[in-house]
């Protein structure tokens, strides 16, 4: 460099951000292969690897640790809830949120998905742009929950009796309040947008009753809401 002249700014490009790694688990062949052309043309999406049942599932899952599964609920041998229930015991792939594939928004599954450890839904014939949502929204840590899904768990769990969550009354006040709330299928800015607050806060209010409930993600803490008898005041 000469004296006296300052260093030239560096113009080099910011790294590319790693992408998300999606395995695809389905017993239908031709499903196998829509799911991994989707996520070859993503350019922030890598494919792991497939598997036709859920035990051949979870061997990928530990061969390959993916960010992202995308589980068919209805399988041959290991079906998709069971091997969502091995997933989400096992600590090592503690790390790898799971998307339920299913033909039908609200089936009898649903709340064994929830209650199992599921980060959301996706249909089977959601548009491709749809679905690479789904994948980008679950790996970020959010739950994919449409309003009428949230219904039908709430539904569910109508008939059933109010059980408090342990770790329950350790929330504050507007921490059980942005529980209520998420339990509505709300995103952040939605339930800042009807708070008049920042979605900065409800992230920190949301963040923080995940962990003292020890939820795994956002799907968990509807799962709690509802089970609680939690209600936006």
């Amino acid at each position: 460099m000469i004296p006296g002249t300052s260093p030239s700014p560096d113009t080099s490009p910011a790294p590319r951000p790693a992408p998300i790694r999606v395995a695809v688990a389905d017993d239908q062949a031709i499903v196998r292969m829509g799911l991994r052309a989707l996520i070859d043309r993503e350019p922030d999406l890598e494919f792991t690897g497939e598997a036709a049942d859920g035990a051949a599932a979870l061997r990928l899952l530990r061969d390959t640790r993916p960010d992202v599964l995308l589980l068919d609920i209805r399988m041959d041998g290991m079906d998709g809830i069971d091997a969502l229930r091995a997933v989400t015991a096992d600590p090592a792939l503690a790390a790898t949120r799971v998307i339920m594939v299913t033909t039908f928004e609200v089936d009898r599954y649903v709340f064994a998905a929830l209650q199992a450890g599921a980060s959301g839904f996706i249909l089977k014939d959601s548009a491709p742009e749809e679905l690479a949502r789904a994948i980008r929204v679950a790996a970020s840590g959010e739950a994919l929950l449409s309003p009428s899904v949230t219904r039908k768990v709430i539904g569910l769990f109508g008939r059933h009796d109010v059980t408090p969550v342990e770790g329950l009354d350790t929330l504050t006040p507007r921490e059980r309040e942005m529980v209520a709330w998420v339990a509505t299928g709300r995103s952040n800015g939605e339930i800042a947008a009807e708070l008049s607050i920042s979605p900065d806060t409800v992230r920190t209010h949301v963040s923080r009753a995940m962990v003292k409930l020890h939820a795994r993600d956002r799907a968990q803490l509807v799962v709690f809401a509802v089970r609680s008898g939690l209600t936006i005041p």
